[in-house]
């Protein structure tokens, strides 16, 4: 038997970040950003739940940021931080 593994290459371009994705990642890279262990990965942006409950998520799934330990801090990652710097 043959397992194949696949795995996917998501590509974020400043274009298709909206105001708000990129002022999130201003908070994060702010160190102002925690994400929480509940589902979906939600942020809190200086102790507030944010607004936008997919936000995280979705800043999470294109790569831009991570977390060491749920609950903690946000922290960029590289492409997060290349895509700050471009915006």
């Amino acid at each position: 038997m043959t397992t194949t593994t696949l795995t996917t290459t998501q590509t974020t371009t400043l274009s298709s970040l909206s105001h708000r994705d990129r002022a999130v990642l201003r908070a994060v890279a702010a160190g102002r950003c925690q994400i929480s262990a509940g589902p979906g990965a939600p942020l809190s942006i200086d102790g507030i739940g944010c607004a936008d409950q997919l936000v995280g998520p979705r800043l999470i799934k294109a790569g831009l940021i991570n977390a060491v330990a749920r609950p903690g801090p946000a922290h960029l990652t590289s492409s997060g931080r290349a895509v700050l710097a471009a915006a």
